[in-house]
């Protein structure tokens, strides 16, 4: 255990990522389950080599962040967001202030794009996309996809929006650009103000409930009244009062 305690200390100094936040077991496992494979025989040893290779930085910082997603991921909550969220939000601002939380690879603010398409022509939509692995980022960025990930997307929205280069699809530049991308670290970073919508998705589950509590108060204070909050479908928030919410839907969250 102490040199576990350790490497979380070392790691926050180098990094300014603080493991402590994350549940320990889950993160324990990923980790000692990295340096094993990589021949390391404990955290002494796997930090040592962290903190003169770069390459093994990048790949402790990709299992870490354990970047996992999809395009429409749970389908009936983007039909929520498409006919009943954005509608009402459009009615008081026709260019809305979107924070695409913890994004990964992109498929999720590029699906905010899209459904928002569905109401305003692309070139009003501009969408803020963060998260704290940059090699992320760097595949958001390029915006090329597994048809795996493609298993939800609605076949006009995949006809419209994606060109095949089987075994491949890649996103439209024409969604790309309402998306701007940034590093951003939801434990430590400052947050930007007046969101209309953040969308933040099966990551919290991640996080412990000190962790929690402090990016559910920062969200509040990020969006502006009548702002939506979009979580995932296995963190539904069960006192949103506290963080002054009203439930709007399943999964969404309204600031009063």
């Amino acid at each position: 255990m102490p040199d576990y305690i350790k490497f979380v200390d070392s790691i926050k100094k180098k990094t300014g990522i603080d493991l402590a936040a994350y549940k320990e077991a889950q993160m324990r496992r990923r980790l000692t389950s990295l340096y094993e494979k990589k021949g390391y025989k404990n955290f002494v040893e796997f930090y040592q080599a962290l903190d003169t290779n770069r390459d093994l930085m990048n790949e402790f910082l990709d299992r870490m962040t354990i970047n996992v997603s999809e395009f429409y991921r749970n389908a009936k909550r983007w039909d929520i967001l498409q006919t009943k969220i954005f509608p009402k939000l459009l009615e008081t601002n026709k260019r809305l202030k979107i924070w695409s939380a913890a994004c990964s690879t992109g498929e999720e603010p590029y699906t905010i794009a899209m459904v928002l398409s569905n109401h305003v022509p692309l070139s009003q939509v501009a969408i803020h996309a963060t998260d704290l692995d940059e090699n992320a980022i760097q595949r958001a960025k390029v915006g090329i996809y597994p048809e795996r990930s493609l298993a939800e997307v609605p076949t006009d929205m995949k006809n419209k929006y994606f060109e095949n280069q089987t075994p491949f699809y890649k996103m439209s530049d024409s969604v790309k650009k309402t998306v701007t991308f940034k590093k951003h670290n939801l434990l430590k970073d400052t947050y930007d103000k007046n969101f209309d919508l953040i969308v933040c998705r099966n990551v919290m589950i991640y996080f412990t409930e000190e962790a929690k509590d402090q990016i559910y108060q920062n969200f509040s204070e990020s969006l502006r009244s009548g702002g939506i909050l979009f979580v995932g479908s296995t963190e539904q928030i069960f006192n949103p009062g506290k963080y002054g919410f009203e439930t709007e839907d399943t999964f969404f969250y309204r600031k009063k």
